[in-house]
């Protein structure tokens, strides 16, 4: 599989304790997701809507999928350096609806609006929405 990506621009998402922005608090501890790229912020309200919500256990295993499939890229020095930075998000965490949305979000934009693969998928499991 062969990614483009040298000329789009370079994307991060970073899931950290502590700040100030996208914050959940869970039992004192804080998390937050920092996207460093302001074109996903502005697609992001645009296409968030409670309407299209669904559970956060979806989310959850879509994102599963999809920072594995990243931070393996990311590992590999012949992939595209915009999967470059390893994504914290760990699956035994509960980070709260708003920021595994967040995170599955991104990922719909880095596929659908950048045009960025991250999972190879296998065409008779297309069922992404």
């Amino acid at each position: 599989m062969i990614i483009a990506a040298c000329s789009s621009p370079k994307g991060t998402v970073k899931i950290d304790n502590a700040g100030d922005e996208a914050v959940v608090e869970n039992d004192s501890i804080q998390h937050e997701m920092e996207t460093f790229d302001s074109k996903f912020e502005t697609w992001y309200t645009l296409h968030d809507s409670p309407a299209k919500y669904r559970s956060e256990t979806y989310y959850e295993n879509w994102n599963q999928q999809y920072v594995s499939a990243w931070n393996n890229k990311a590992m590999n020095s012949q992939k595209s350096d915009f999967f470059e930075p390893i994504i914290g998000w760990d699956p035994t965490v509960d980070y709260e609806f708003d920021i595994d949305h967040e995170l599955f979000y991104y990922f719909m934009y880095v596929e659908n609006v950048l045009k960025i693969k991250i999972l190879c998928q296998n065409r008779s499991r297309k069922r992404r929405p």
